[in-house]
């Protein structure tokens, strides 16, 4: 029965179509087309005996075990199948998109419904030590050569402390903030 089995094996195996990938998490799929296919079919005259033709008696090549005769005629992996299978995958993808646009019909709804968020007032910068002026310069002024911030002055005031000329002390001992 196996050496029928491989020497047969182009006539009753059909031929794999596959029709792509479906998504990142799903693999090929595709189905077996028998158009060419004749089915080559086993029995034992002991089976025959024992369970009648209408039995489990009939073993096909390509498929693995004992069946009934409508059974081992049948081709589970061709078109049907996976016109089947399609259909399921088709409709689990639709009720995953309406599932998404009900999530997405709730969050709207609620935000319609929830009032808009009055601005948290910003807290006022530190005024500058020196000058009284706020720690982060005015409004709209650029700072890009100023030094880096001390938390006391502002960068005006940082500048000008930093041109400034030093005292004895401090070509001595180094400046101190």
């Amino acid at each position: 029965m196996n050496t029928v089995l491989q020497l047969t094996r182009e006539v009753w195996s059909g031929t794999y179509q596959w029709h792509g990938v479906y998504g990142a998490e799903e693999e090929r799929d595709g189905y077996y087309d028998y158009a060419d296919a004749i089915p080559v079919l086993f029995t034992t005259l002991d089976r025959l005996q024992s369970d009648g033709p209408r039995g489990a008696v009939w073993r096909r090549c390509g498929h693995g075990q004992f069946e009934t005769l409508p059974d081992a005629l049948a081709n589970p992996k061709d078109h049907d199948a996976w016109a089947l299978r399609e259909e399921a995958r088709r409709q689990q993808r639709d009720a995953e998109r309406e599932e998404r646009q009900r999530a997405w019909a709730v969050q709207r709804e609620r935000w319609t419904q929830e009032p808009d968020p009055a601005p948290a007032p910003s807290p006022e910068p530190e005024p500058c030590e020196r000058c009284g002026l706020p720690i982060t310069g005015q409004q709209g002024h650029r700072y890009d050569n100023a030094p880096p911030e001390d938390g006391r002055h502002c960068p005006t005031c940082r500048t000008d402390i930093q041109q400034q000329p030093l005292t004895l002390r401090q070509a001595l001992f180094g400046r101190r903030d």
